[in-house]
């Protein structure tokens, strides 16, 4: 079977699989950067993967906590600042949590698709978007650094579920 481009969280996937090889990525990403995986980052990244929805650090640090770790949250925010310094996961600023990277280890702008219904987030690997940002900045001698598109709406099983009446 050729592997689908990308598996969507709302379509079935393996998902097992999915997290797997964001953690092969990481680690391999880590070993190219010369950067340190410890086992804690490793953990918080395999935490946010294995969730298709955003988590905030303090679902991180119960779930961690759940489990018999002794982290606290200055440890939680570290590693998520180093996750997220190395291109391996997002941060989602309207819901102050954090989602995987499906590109990690590339730079690039992303464009994000937030169902406020069910909060899954499905990250666009479109660039047209963020080229036309990037080209009307540079009509003003603006220096663009980063660009996060968060784009709220329903996705398709909610919108299947919501009757109108």
């Amino acid at each position: 079977h050729p592997m689908p481009e990308r598996a969507l969280p709302y379509r079935p996937h393996n998902h097992q699989a999915c997290v797997s090889q964001a953690l092969t990525d990481a680690q391999e990403i880590c070993r190219q950067q010369n950067a340190r995986l410890t086992p804690i980052r490793e953990r918080v990244l395999e935490l946010i993967w294995q969730s298709h929805k955003p988590l905030g650090a303090y679902d991180i640090l119960a779930q961690l906590g759940a489990e018999g770790h002794k982290a606290a949250p200055p440890t939680v925010y570290r590693a998520l600042d180093f996750l997220l310094q190395h291109g391996l996961v997002h941060r989602i600023s309207s819901l102050n949590a954090f989602i995987g990277c499906t590109h990690a280890g590339e730079h690039h702008r992303s464009t994000f698709l937030i169902c406020r219904e069910c909060g899954i987030v499905l990250e666009l690997a479109i660039d047209t978007v963020t080229e036309a940002i990037e080209s009307a900045a540079k009509a003003e001698a603006f220096q663009v650094e980063d660009i996060t598109l968060e784009i709220s709406g329903l996705c398709p099983s909610c919108q299947g579920n919501a009757g109108h009446a």
